[in-house]
């Protein structure tokens, strides 16, 4: 079945019924779901994943993936950035701010769309406790640090994608915190100096590499991050299109590379929506049909100058990414304008 031209109101609940399934077939009994079957776990592609459960009405299942994460979450409220079959990969031997705080953006995004308080109380400590881990590597200038070492040490750099998720995270921990009565002045504070950064301070972030301006995610982040909006946001995206944007095909992951992703044409599909660029939008959601498999899984990407599917791997956090920019094209559930504009008054 060839893709609709998605349109508000027509959610194509038949034709992405089977990337629910691959979803669910994948997850395990834990509640954990690893990228693939035999691949490893991370926490921001987890809730990615799980996001997608609660768009296509797995409530049960996405609340199963959340207690997974309540019941390894560590001491300190972080998780380890590489899980295999439920354990720590130890190879892997940081924590990542960002993978750390998208829990918020996750349980807001189930609250959404379920209106369950109940869950939402339950789940408030381990938001908690995530996001204040992540707010002890805020500097004095307003970054985030993007990861730390086995014994907590800041590992000295910052992320322009990694902290745009975070300010994303901040602004649905503000909004889970008010909605049970919370107190949320300090998260508000360090969502203000981190926004300030990201839009003033260039220079507190890749300081220590390459710059990272060349992935797409650094284009399109702030956009979905609320920070770039309106003309503004049009503006960005039109600067780089061309850099970024293979017609037909897909975004680019590298502006230098000719390897388009479904995961980031998704996230790009999003930050048009949220400059109101629906056409556009639309257009290059229905381009990713074709990296769709018969098991109703989704490609990675492609590599269109050698023209091979690559890598061979269909993972769990690009059909999440799908069911998102699905619903957000279609306002199927009540999360899907979640990404489109900030839900803080700030």
């Amino acid at each position: 079945m060839n893709a609709p031209f998605l349109s508000p109101g027509a959610y194509p609940a038949q034709w992405l019924r089977p990337t629910a399934a691959f979803l669910l077939d994948t997850q395990r009994a834990s509640g954990e779901i690893p990228w693939f079957e035999g691949g490893h776990t991370d926490p921001w592609d987890h809730t990615e994943a799980a996001m997608g459960l609660s768009i296509a009405g797995e409530l049960q299942a996405a609340e199963r993936a959340y207690a997974w994460l309540a019941g390894t979450q560590l001491d300190d409220g972080s998780w380890w950035a590489c899980y295999r079959d439920g354990q720590p990969d130890r190879a892997v031997s940081r924590r990542e701010t960002n993978y750390v705080a998208y829990i918020a953006t996750g349980i807001w995004h189930h609250f959404l769309i379920t209106r369950n308080t109940d869950f939402l109380r339950r789940a408030f400590p381990m938001v908690q406790k995530a996001i204040d881990f992540a707010l002890r590597y805020q500097s004095a200038e307003g970054e985030i640090d993007w990861a730390v070492d086995p014994g907590g040490d800041p590992l000295g750099d910052a992320l322009v994608t990694g902290c745009c998720s975070i300010y994303k995270s901040l602004e649905c921990a503000i909004l889970i915190a008010e909605q049970l009565d919370q107190p949320s002045a300090t998260w508000r504070s360090a969502r203000g100096q981190l926004g300030d950064a990201l839009a003033h301070r260039p220079e507190r972030f890749d300081r220590t590499w390459e710059s990272k301006s060349r992935y797409a995610m650094d284009w399109f982040y702030p956009i979905l991050a609320g920070l770039v909006a309106g003309q503004s946001a049009r503006d960005r995206l039109n600067q780089r299109w061309a850099e970024f944007v293979e017609p037909g095909i897909g975004c680019r992951c590298e502006n230098h590379q000719p390897w388009a992703t479904v995961a980031e044409s998704c996230e790009l599909t999003l930050a048009l929506l949220a400059a109101g660029e629906r056409e556009r939008a639309a257009e290059l959601f229905s381009w990713l049909t074709q990296w769709r498999d018969a098991d109703g899984a989704w490609w990675t990407g492609y590599q269109f100058a050698e023209q091979v599917l690559w890598p061979l791997e269909k993972p769990t956090w690009t059909a999440g990414a799908v069911l998102l920019a699905a619903d957000a094209l279609t306002a199927h559930t009540g999360a899907s304008g979640l990404f489109l504009s900030p839900l803080l008054d700030d």
